[in-house]
């Protein structure tokens, strides 16, 4: 016997994330699996938010309870891990945070 979800043809939504704003698309394949898995709420996050969102919950950051979220990113003097409370963008370096005290002395 054939469940619901492999019956049903699923079409393409464009839904907006939460945390950016941004248009993205719940395909009709993420919707069928999300209605195989038993997952009933469409995703309210872009996939770049989502996997920022998983990171930091497995960096155990929280969101919640009034704190910033903070991002992993890697320092660009050192090339450890430095963790920002802004979400980093190509186009400007980030640092650690003794990179980043280091860096400000000689400015």
């Amino acid at each position: 016997m054939r469940t619901e979800a492999e019956v049903k043809v699923y079409a393409d939504k464009t839904l907006h994330c939460r945390d950016c704003g941004a248009e993205f698309v719940f395909s009709g394949g993420e919707q069928q699996f999300f209605a195989e898995k038993g997952l009933t709420n469409e995703p309210q996050r872009c996939h770049s938010c989502r996997a920022t969102a998983r990171q930091n919950r497995a960096l155990g950051i929280s969101n919640g309870g009034g704190s910033r979220e903070m991002h992993a990113a890697v320092c660009a003097e050192c090339g450890g891990q430095a963790l920002v409370p802004f979400l980093p963008r190509n186009d400007r370096p980030v640092y650690c945070s003794s990179c980043f005290d280091k860096v400000r002395a000689r400015a």
